[in-house]
């Protein structure tokens, strides 16, 4: 059935996927094999990865392409430095760099890449304080403001390597602030190479092995990106915000719904961006907390009270019943280019074949 003119992007994408197989068939197929390394550009590299109690280092070939701490001095695992091909940072270094001229210092909290929510509300844990935010129903993950949780790295399995794909699972507790579980989570780390452009794929599986999970109504969260100062949007950097349905800036994407979100913009003299991807499967779907001033994020969990436009009168919070699973997958294209150059569009649908293929 042809799709009508009033379809997003996204929502044409999401009815198509079906018949993802057919157009694979009609020369889609032809496309991704340039994606995997076929065709023009820097060859793909052979993928390392390299684990020790602190962090966990990702390389491309020789270029190192992220570090992924996982201290237990860390409120919660975070990527840094999150670099492009030749070293580019496509991130802020501070708080972790400080005295860099001219770079921004606010919220502090917002360490280059991490994954968290706001507000996690879990059986048999009522709260007995308030954070600077009185709306905080249970547990901060995000802001790290006073008695903030953290996601705790307790395990780190071996890396398993194949050509230019890698992957990494690792094992985490979010605690309170008293340091008591309040759930379980499995987190698998993928980095693929395809020359100028690297994907991470995080497989996410949260487990609600203490008690019944409630996701605060908040629009602090979840998978989120600080990116370059250099790269920010409008009168603040020379960067771009837009979404997989062409909208740009802040003003037009901020709290809607689209499959992924790209920034983009000149460092050094060659625009370079970085895209989260959210899968199709992914329930619930992100709405995107995106701003000027450099954050990029997914966020399934905020509702109506969090004034993302896609959710007006929409209460329904998100909840995982005690002993059940909430899996999330995202990615994070690091890409040469604005959205269009970089072909994110063609690489959203490698990162969903990826799934098709158990990749």
């Amino acid at each position: 059935m042809k799709p009508s003119a009033a379809q997003s992007t996204t929502e044409r994408f999401l009815a198509a996927r079906s018949h993802f197989t057919l157009l694979a068939g009609l020369g889609v197929c032809a496309a991704l094999l340039v994606l995997s390394g076929g065709g023009t550009g820097a060859e793909p590299s052979a993928v390392g990865i390299e684990a020790n109690k602190e962090q966990i280092t990702f390389s491309a070939g020789k270029d190192l392409v992220a570090k992924y701490h996982i201290a237990p001095t860390v409120a919660k695992p975070y990527f840094w430095p999150l670099q492009g091909a030749g070293g580019v940072p496509l991130t802020r270094a501070w708080p972790m760099v400080k005295g860099e001229k001219g770079e921004t210092t606010d919220h502090p909290h917002q360490k280059s890449a991490w994954f968290c929510h706001g507000d996690v509300i879990v059986e048999g844990f009522p709260r007995k304080d308030k954070v600077k935010k009185s709306d905080i129903e249970g547990v901060d993950f995000w802001s790290e403001a006073g008695n903030h949780g953290k996601i705790v790295c307790v395990e780190v399995g071996e890396p398993k390597l194949n050509k230019n794909h890698g992957q990494i699972a690792t094992k985490n507790e979010w605690r309170n602030s008293e340091g008591k579980k309040l759930l379980d989570e499995t987190r698998t780390i993928h980095l693929y190479d395809f020359g100028d452009t690297r994907l991470f794929v995080l497989d996410i599986d949260l487990h609600a092995s203490v008690g019944a999970i409630e996701f605060g109504d908040t629009k602090e969260g979840s998978f989120g990106i600080r990116i370059n100062d250099t790269i920010r949007e409008g009168a603040m950097g020379k960067g771009k915000l837009e979404n997989a349905d062409g909208k740009v800036g802040e003003k037009n994407l901020w709290g809607h719904k689209s499959v992924w979100c790209d920034y983009s913009g000149p460092i050094d003299g060659k625009v370079v961006g970085v895209a989260i991807l959210d899968d199709p499967t992914n329930s619930p779907a992100a709405c995107w907390h995106s701003r000027g001033y450099g954050l990029m994020a997914a966020n399934p969990f905020g509702r109506a009270d969090s004034d993302f436009p896609a959710m007006k009168d929409n209460k329904d919070r998100a909840k995982v019943a005690k002993g059940g699973h909430l899996k999330l997958r995202y990615g994070m294209l690091l890409h040469p280019g604005d959205a269009k150059e970089g072909k994110i569009a063609d690489y959203y649908q490698r990162f969903v074949k990826l799934k098709d293929e158990g990749k």
